[in-house]
This record gives structure tokens, sequence and C-alpha cells, in this order.
């Protein structure tokens, strides 16, 4: 940063941006499949980069919770969700009513489930994500935490105050059962075998 100049007038000075002009960035070239970005509350946000814990743990945790799904959900690992408040977050895993994943023209605009994996990302998991989530109305929302072998569940959601009224976490030795996704369980020791 330049000298004298504040974190706080960055941020004072930012141009935060729309969904639309995102979608046209994206469109023009200036931000490519290739860029691991998302776009959180109106700001273009640099995703971490995956360690080899992080990818084991997204690969066991799609394979599980695709057995675990009725026909009539999608399954969507990695992929954008739209919401509101100029936000498109790529959680490592979505669960969606299939109906809501079908279209050519956008992105789902909610989730029954979203699921992050949170290693070196945890701090924006647990509070920049959880509050955008919230807001958005997705009633389940999971961090699976890298460092401690859990997974911090969260659940109904405070779309006014940003917040979920109910969390717990379930240790290595416990099992997952979605409060939104009918009939998915997961045991929580197989995410990281």
């Amino acid at each position: 940063m330049p000298v004298g100049v504040t974190h706080s007038d960055v941020l004072e000075n930012r141009h935060w941006i729309t969904v639309d002009e995102y979608h046209r960035m994206i469109e023009a070239g200036s931000l490519g499949e290739d860029d691991r970005v998302q776009l959180i509350a109106g700001a273009v946000v640099a995703m971490t980069p995956q360690g080899p814990a992080h990818a084991l743990v997204i690969q066991n945790l799609t394979r599980l919770v695709a057995r675990g799904l009725a026909a009539d959900f999608a399954l969507r690992p990695q992929l954008p969700l739209t919401l509101p408040g100029d936000s498109e977050p790529e959680p490592d895993l979505a669960v969606v009513r299939l109906e809501d994943a079908r279209s050519r023209e956008h992105h789902p605009r909610t989730a029954l489930l979203v699921v992050e994996v949170a290693g070196d990302s945890l701090r924006l998991d647990r509070q920049t994500k959880a509050a955008l989530y919230a807001r958005a109305g997705i009633p389940e929302y999971w961090i699976v935490n890298l460092a401690e072998t859990t997974v911090e569940v969260h659940c109904d959601p405070d779309s006014e105050t940003g917040a979920y009224r109910a969390k717990m976490i379930v240790s290595s030795e416990g099992t997952l059962v979605a409060a939104s996704v009918p009939g998915l369980r997961v045991n929580v020791a197989d995410l990281f075998v």
C-alpha cells in the first residue's frame, strides 16, 4: 500500500460491482475460466488455492453426498450460485433443486445446502460467507474444518441479521444428517479418509 494511504482509505474508495458487471467482465474476457475468483458482496475475491487435504475432502464429499441425493436434486461442486446483494460465490459443494439448476441463462439463485471446506479460509467461511448464505435464506450451511476434522453445521437462517440461529459442531465420530435435504446422511470420518 502506498505511504500515507490507509486500509480504510482503500475500502472507502473501492468500486463495488454488481453481478451484471461481473458477468460482463467474464464475457469481455477480463476474467477467464482459469481465474480463481468469486464475487462476494460486490468485491471480486481471489479463491484460496487447494492443497491435497482440501481436494481430498471435496472429492469424498462429492461422492458421499451424490449417493444420498434423490433424483429431484442437483449436486453442484465448485459452481456459482447467484445470490442477492451482488454476490456470486462458488461454494465447494451446493445441493439445489433440480429445476433451479436447469437454466442456460443464469446460475441457481438459491440452494438447500451449501458446503465450504475450510483450511486457510476458515475465518472468511465462518464470518463473511455465513452471513452471505444466511441473508440469502439458504437453510443449511456446513463448514468442513480441515484442522480439527469436524463439521460446523449452521441452520435456521435469519435473512435480516445475516446470521444462523442454530449452530453445532459434529466431530469425526459423528454423522451429518441434513435437515434441508431428505435422506442425506454423511459419516464425518468418511470425509477425511
